[in-house]
């Protein structure tokens, strides 16, 4: 009888953090977090606020690991209409979304200012 942990397939993961490096992690290709840091300063922002944060993250590891299944998968041979059919993000969407979440984290937080 075999080990069953020798027939287990690799769980393609990311990494995805915040700009300010005080919130990172890393998920599965389902956006599932398998691992979490938290910098004791995020917390002073409350719960709603970070909830929000670890989301965000996720989805974006989630797609990141999602790409990296799809290069995988087309090296072996796969075909494309199946890799769509299963959902895995594509390098395009990938550097989409990465420049969609450059933006919103360069994007002031308030448009007031002191006078």
């Amino acid at each position: 009888m075999q080990n069953s942990a020798q027939h287990q397939p690799t769980v393609i993961t990311a990494v995805a953090a915040n700009r300010s490096g005080t919130i990172a992690l890393r998920a599965t290709e389902q956006a599932i977090p398998i691992d979490l840091r938290i910098h004791q300063e995020e917390l002073r922002y409350g719960g709603s606020h970070l909830a929000r944060n670890i989301l965000a993250l996720a989805n974006r590891a989630g797609l990141e690991a999602g790409a990296r299944h799809r290069i995988e998968l087309e090296g072996s041979g796969v075909p494309d209409a199946i890799l769509t059919a299963l959902g895995l993000a594509t390098r395009e969407q990938l550097a989409e979304a990465q420049d969609a979440a450059e933006q919103a984290a360069a994007a002031p937080t308030t448009w007031m200012r002191a006078i």
